[in-house]
C-alpha cells in the first residue's frame, strides 16, 4: 500500500485532489492527522511537478473533522532546471486548513560515508509493541503499527522525569519503500514525544511541521529518534531522525507543540 492508497487521495484535475477524514487519518479528537495533511500536500506536489521532495512545512491553520472532505489545491511557484519551488493549500468548503511550502528537485553531488550514524536500539522484532489507551483507538494508531525501542510505555509515566531522548519503530504493514509523504506521518509522532522528559501523559497539538529527505530506500521498519529540545510557555519543540533499519536516514522532521497534561474529562 503506498501513501496515496493510505490516504485515500483522488485527484479531481491537474492541480486539485481531495480525500476524506476517515478513521484511518484521524487522531483520537476526531479530526485529520497532522501528518497525513502534510503527507497528502507532498503526495499533490509530487505528482504535479514529477519531482521528489526536497524539503516542506506545513502550517497548521484550523481543523478537518472526521467525515469532511479536503481539497488540495496545488501552486508550482516556479521550475527550475534542478527545483521546483511550490505551494500547496488545503481547504474544508471554503475554510483554508493547512498551508504547505516545499522545494521539490534532484541533484548529483553525495557524500561518500554518512555524517551521522544511528542511535544504537534493538531490533523491531526485540522492542515491544506500543499500546495505547482505549480512547485512542478507531484512529491513525489501529493502522500505523508501533514498536518502544528506547523510552518508557504509557503506563510506566509516573510523573518522574525522564530523559528527553526516545525512539520506536514505526510500519504501515505492507508498505516497504517509504516515501516522502509515509515519512511525513511517522515524523508527526514526534509531538507525543513530550510525555518521556516530563514523565507525564500529555496532549499535543503541532502548529507546523517540516519534513527534509535524506535518502529513500526501501525498509519495512523506520526508527524514529526523538530528540525534545524545549518546553516553555505551553509550547515544546523537537527533531526527529528516521533511519531504515539498515541505518541510513532517511528523513529527520521537527515541529513546534502547543502541549498540556493530559486532561481525561476532555475523551
Amino acid at each position: 500500500m503506498d501513501a496515496k492508497t493510505f490516504l485515500g487521495m483522488n485527484q479531481t484535475s491537474n492541480d486539485t485532489w481531495t480525500l476524506e477524514v476517515t478513521e484511518r487519518i484521524m487522531t483520537p479528537g476526531k479530526f485529520m492527522f497532522g501528518g497525513c495533511g502534510l503527507a497528502s500536500s507532498l503526495v499533490a506536489l509530487e505528482e504535479a511537478s514529477g519531482r521528489p521532495t526536497v524539503w516542506a512545512t506545513a502550517q497548521y491553520l484550523s481543523y478537518a473533522p472526521l467525515g469532511s472532505t479536503v481539497n488540495i489545491k496545488t501552486n508550482l511557484v516556479v521550475a527550475g532546471g534542478h527545483v521546483t519551488q511550490a505551494r500547496a493549500t488545503a481547504f474544508v468548503e471554503d475554510r483554508e486548513i493547512l498551508t504547505v511550502n516545499a522545494a521539490l528537485g534532484t541533484g548529483t553531488l553525495s557524500a561518500e560515508v554518512p555524517w551521522l550514524d544511528m542511535i544504537d536500539v534493538i531490533s523491531p522484532e526485540e522492542s515491544r509493541p506500543r499500546v495505547m489507551p482505549e480512547r485512542f483507538d478507531n484512529s491513525i494508531f489501529d493502522h500505523v503499527e508501533t514498536r518502544i525501542a528506547i523510552g518508557r510505555r504509557y503506563e510506566d509515566m509516573d510523573g518522574s522525569p525522564g530523559s528527553p531522548v526516545s525512539a520506536f519503530w514505526s510500519r504501515v504493514p505492507g508498505h516497504l519503500e517509504p516515501s516522502a509523504a509515509t515519512l511525513a506521518i511517522f515524523g508527526d509522532f514526534l509531538a507525543g514525544g513530550v510525555s518521556q522528559p516530563l514523565g507525564k501523559h500529555t496532549m499535543g497539538r503541532s502548529l507546523d511541521n517540516t519534513i527534509r529527505i535524506a535518502t529513500l530506500e526501501p525498509t519495512e521498519w523506520v526508527l524514529c529518534e526523538m530528540h525534545m529540545y524545549a518546553l516553555s510557555g505551553g509550547f515544546a519543540q523537537g527533531t526527529a531522525f528516521l533511519w531504515s533499519e539498515k541505518g541510513t536516514l532517511l528523513a529527520t522532521a521537527s515541529q513546534s507543540i502547543a502541549s498540556k497534561v493530559f486532561d481525561p474529562t476532555r475523551f
